[in-house]
């Protein structure tokens, strides 16, 4: 999987409140840009540019200088959605769906992009980058976290409101909460009123 440079991505809660969200994956980054079915309303990816700024918002480093068309970005889309199945059927120990597995693995099979050590003994891409490269280069993270040590550690938020989906890197492996500073406290607040009202 790839590493990430920063702790998360900055998320937007109903309340207009921002949290950050470590997924814990590249792949896992990509499924914040909307979803199948009832989540296609938190649609992001409408355009080439909407691909390239998601890319710029990923833990990809440097960020690379994509050239994207409007057919990657609705297989991006698809990819997206075929991912959001998979790991959500890992989360709740179910089987993926093979048609899933198919649309991951034919995104992986082609070039992806190529790390490369710049002049300056810096980290960049070599080589033209476009929206097929970046897609492959998602479904192979997919590949190594569906097949690694973390393939049982691939969770859902424990909130009932929240579909969020990361894979718990933590050491005792008993993180619950796409973060702390959004579900995670919104549980202690409504834990404390419900106790204060039992005592009430």
């Amino acid at each position: 999987m790839e590493s990430s440079p920063s702790p998360g991505i900055l998320m937007r809660a109903h309340s207009g409140a921002t949290y950050r969200f470590d997924p814990g994956a590249l792949c896992l980054e990509l499924l914040t840009t909307g979803g199948p079915g009832e989540f296609r309303r938190y649609e992001v990816l409408h355009a080439p540019g909407d691909l390239a700024a998601w890319a710029e918002r990923s833990r990809l480093t440097p960020t690379p200088e994509l050239v994207v068309t409007g057919a990657e970005v609705a297989d991006a889309r698809r990819l997206r959605d075929a991912l959001f199945r998979v790991a959500t059927a890992r989360a709740l120990g179910e089987s993926p769906d093979p048609a899933d597995l198919d649309a991951v693995n034919e995104a992986a099979a082609h070039p992806p992009l190529v790390p490369a050590v710049g002049p300056d003994g810096g980290r960049r891409w070599a080589g033209a980058a476009d929206g097929t490269g970046l897609l492959s280069t998602v479904a192979r993270d997919a590949v190594d976290l569906l097949t690694g040590p973390f393939a049982d550690r691939i969770r859902s938020c424990a909130s009932d409101d929240c579909q969020l989906v990361y894979v718990d890197t933590s050491r005792p492996g008993r993180r619950r909460w796409c973060a702390m500073e959004h579900c995670g406290n919104l549980h202690k607040v409504r834990t404390l009123r419900a106790r204060r009202a039992e005592e009430g």
